[in-house]
């Protein structure tokens, strides 16, 4: 890889960064906002829901599919983070749920405005041998994201070390008479204004990128729907993202609070147990960036696949609410989230269409997967319970729809690797793209 290129690499991750970030930041203060606004589940889901872990997300790619298909993925880059940085602020200023709501929305809106351009952009500016290394580093800065968001989420936490700073920042902002839940919660006020500050360091970035080499604007986005084998290939990826990201998003989302609920343990713990496994997750996509491109990628999503479903049936047998079964499903997912699905769909879903609906194929499929997901995360919380008294019905649920992953995904599994993405196209579609 070029130096050129290494570094146009760099700046295009800094968006998985940032919607990793936004879903973890989330995730590590939900206890804080609940206190803080007095929410219940419900209301919890309906974060989750419209946040860019779901709807808001899906809503958000779709659109950035077309825009980049349409106006280019410099395009993108030039204006997106601006709404992400408007959401992220709406966030720190909340001071009730409406705001709280509305946050979460606009920032997830940007997540998924900017997923589809970014993984379409770094394999269309990469090698033929080095495109999986370069969606690995785009993975790895998935991982660092949340890494980094939990380690800060803990040492502003109300029991965290830099616990005392975030009193007094709270009571010279907000007063002496500021609750105490109102205090706990400038922790998380804290964590965003972090994303915010990473948010325009990637936007005086983005702005500078050239225009992708591959991209030929094309306003005629219904020739993806009148391709067979382009529809074929939608519902092939969607398949195997759906089934594998209808698990991930529930824990991106809720892991902390399942730990804490389900298993017992504190939230410092919790976040601890969550830190190590993104720890994990980016050690592991690491050493998967250096054979990616040598190696059958079959066996790979295989082995991915079987280490997550060996997770969840471990905390089914063995139990959510003992210390064994925790560190065992954190490691073996953290293994799994480093060779994962989403890796796979990121490759597949930028090598196996045309450069003219690259981009929009990939925002349709983001589309759907966010969207289900979002439902998919209200009915969890129904089934889950306040306690977690529905876990185990929940986890046979995950380990179904990994299931369905595996054998979709093994039976379509194409095979792109070491080709140019020209070759890849003429071969599926002919001399016509």
């Amino acid at each position: 890889m070029s130096k050129g290129s290494l570094k146009s690499t760099i700046a295009v991750s800094l968006t998985n960064f940032l919607d990793a970030g936004a879903i973890v930041a989330g995730a590590s203060g939900l206890t804080l906002w609940q206190n803080y606004l007095g929410l219940t589940e419900v209301h919890l889901g309906w974060l989750n829901f419209i946040s860019a872990n779901c709807l808001g997300a899906a809503l958000g790619a779709i659109l950035g599919g077309l825009l980049a298909d349409r106006y280019g993925r410099k395009f993108i880059y030039t204006y997106n983070l601006l709404v992400y940085m408007a959401g992220v602020l709406l966030i720190i200023f909340s001071v009730n749920f409406p705001m709280l709501l509305a946050g979460f929305l606009i920032t997830g809106i940007s997540v998924g405005i900017g997923v589809p351009a970014s993984w379409t952009y770094i394999s269309e500016s990469s090698e033929n041998d080095k495109r999986g290394r370069n969606i690995c580093i785009s993975q790895m800065s998935w991982g660092f994201g949340p890494m980094i968001i939990l380690l800060l989420g803990m040492f502003f936490a109300p029991d965290g070390y830099l616990s005392g700073w975030v009193e007094k920042l709270a009571h010279t902002i907000g007063g002496d008479s500021l609750a105490p839940a109102a205090v706990s919660v400038f922790s998380s006020r804290i964590v965003f204004f972090v994303l915010l500050v990473v948010a325009f360091i990637a936007w005086t970035q983005q702005r500078k990128l050239d225009e992708s080499s591959e991209w030929k604007a094309s306003r005629d986005f219904k020739v993806l729907f009148s391709n067979k084998t382009a529809v074929r290939t939608v519902c092939f990826l969607a398949i195997i993202y759906l089934t594998w990201n209808l698990v991930a998003s529930v824990l991106g989302f809720f892991q902390p609070h399942i730990y804490e609920t389900a298993g017992g343990v504190s939230n410092e713990q919790a976040n601890w147990m969550n830190c190590i496994q993104w720890a994990i997750i980016v050690a592991v996509t690491f050493l998967l960036s250096k054979v990616i491109d040598k190696t059958r990628h079959k066996l790979i999503y295989i082995l991915g696949l079987l280490f997550a479903i060996s997770a969840w049936v471990i905390i089914v047998t063995v139990g959510v609410n003992g210390q064994a079964g925790l560190w065992l499903f954190t490691i073996l997912w953290g293994i799994e989230g480093g060779m994962s699905v989403q890796i796979f769909y990121a490759l597949w879903g930028s090598e196996l269409f045309p450069a003219k609906f690259r981009a929009g194929a990939q925002g349709l499929m983001f589309f759907i997967v966010r969207s289900l997901s979002a439902v998919w995360g209200l009915v969890f919380t129904f089934i889950y319970g306040e306690n977690g008294e529905g876990f185990s019905v929940a986890a046979w649920c995950m380990i179904a729809l990994l299931v369905i992953s595996l054998v979709v995904g093994v039976i379509g599994c194409p095979n792109t690797r070491g080709k140019s993405l020209a070759q890849i196209t003429k071969e599926r579609y002919g001399d016509n793209f």
